[in-house]
């Protein structure tokens, strides 16, 4: 505790402040990393492993960057009747 008490001095904040942005922090990372392993974005992984943004970058990935691939994808392409057609 004595470590925790000399970090949260350095920085300014309170100990219970410092734990409750580690716990924060670690939550959204786990389920970022878990997202983007299913997903098997692994340039993604690497990246949400490595970089720590307090949650703010694994946010992002859950709620906006992971679903614009989802969205690229169910983009509907024309077939290969509709492009004779038009020949």
């Amino acid at each position: 505790m004595t470590y925790l008490q000399e970090i949260a001095g350095s920085i300014g904040i309170s100990v219970w402040l410092l734990v409750v942005i580690f716990v924060w922090s670690f939550i959204w990372k786990l389920l970022a990393l878990w997202k983007s392993a299913r997903k098997k974005h692994l340039i993604w992984f690497i990246v949400l492993g490595i970089v720590n943004t307090m949650g703010i970058l694994e946010i992002l990935y859950i709620y906006l960057f992971s679903e614009m691939s989802k969205s690229k994808k169910s983009m509907p392409e024309k077939s290969k009747s509709a492009r004779k057609r038009r020949r």
